[in-house]
């Protein structure tokens, strides 16, 4: 019984190079996603970072017009986008327009403007796979980019956890003891973008912001302390990372989705366990 149940989870790994290296890229695509997707949580900017992920839209369709499946095109064309309407969708306080509408106007700007650019030179199958990625169809240059991504991101998070983590619970005093104004924002939202334009990767731009924002929400079902949220949202994405493969596997289902549903599955679990959790005790249980 156990070596049948150990065939069915390493046995598509085994066989197959493809869903290795898919593993790989989710797992380090877990590692980042884990820590960014709960700093966003907890700076209540979940809207910001789902927009952020249809901004590479535009991008990466030019780059696909200039050269097609091309790495550094797409990757290069997503992020100048990104961080193009990051700068203007997070408009100061004083602009007359309230942030929310800005950024719903970017986001349907973006996604628009990226489709009709896809539909001039590809196909249906291209604008399927823009939108909604493939990660079976990772190559070793993606996921050395995603590699690299997850480097960086690991990197900058330890250095600068303390003020990210200020900042994300109380910019005033962030910037009252001289943290550098919006330096860290700035940092943190260039984090997401480069996140977001690995993730495009294996899931395309609809799906990107599902392995970031769905295991850090369950991991905020079970605790609120900052360190084991990340760890846990970690763990979580890892967990649907597999499950997501070898459902796809087993059952003849694209793999983006699959992952993604997984990632829901467990945050809909840990939404009711951490609901009935934190329901007072009868006078009976207390005592």
């Amino acid at each position: 019984m156990s070596g049948q149940l150990l065939g069915f989870l390493i046995g598509p790994f085994e066989a197959f190079g493809f869903m290795r290296v898919a593993l790989v890229a989710s797992f380090a695509l877990a590692l980042a996603n884990g820590p960014v997707g709960t700093l966003l949580l907890m700076r209540r900017e979940s809207l910001s970072g789902y927009v952020l992920s249809h901004a590479v839209m535009p991008g990466a369709a030019l780059g696909f017009l200039y050269a097609g499946y091309s790495l550094a095109a797409l990757s290069l064309g997503g992020l100048l986008t990104s961080n193009t309407n990051a700068g203007l969708a997070f408009q100061p306080r004083s602009s007359p327009q309230r942030q929310d509408v800005s950024l719903i106007a970017f986001y349907l700007v973006s996604l628009s403007f990226g489709i009709l650019i896809v539909a001039v030179r590809g196909s249906q199958a291209d604008l399927m796979h823009v939108l909604f990625g493939t990660v079976l169809a990772v190559d070793v240059n993606a996921l050395l980019l995603i590699a690299a991504i997850t480097s960086i991101t690991l990197l900058v998070i330890a250095a600068l956890y303390r003020p990210l983590a200020i900042e994300a619970f109380d910019p005033a005093f962030l910037r009252a003891v001289g943290g550098g104004g919006g330096v860290f924002r700035t940092i943190f939202i260039t984090l997401v973008v480069l996140n977001l334009v690995a993730s495009f990767q294996a899931f395309g731009t609809l799906l990107a912001i599902g392995p970031m924002l769905l295991p850090a929400a369950a991991a905020r079902c079970w605790t609120q302390k900052v360190w084991p949220m990340m760890a846990l949202a970690t763990v979580i994405g890892m967990a649907a990372a597999l499950a997501g493969l070898l459902v796809s596997y087993y059952a003849n289902l694209p793999s983006g989705p699959a992952i993604v549903m997984g990632a829901g599955l467990i945050f809909g679990i840990s939404l009711l366990a951490g609901r009935r959790r934190l329901q007072p005790r009868t006078f009976e249980e207390q005592r």
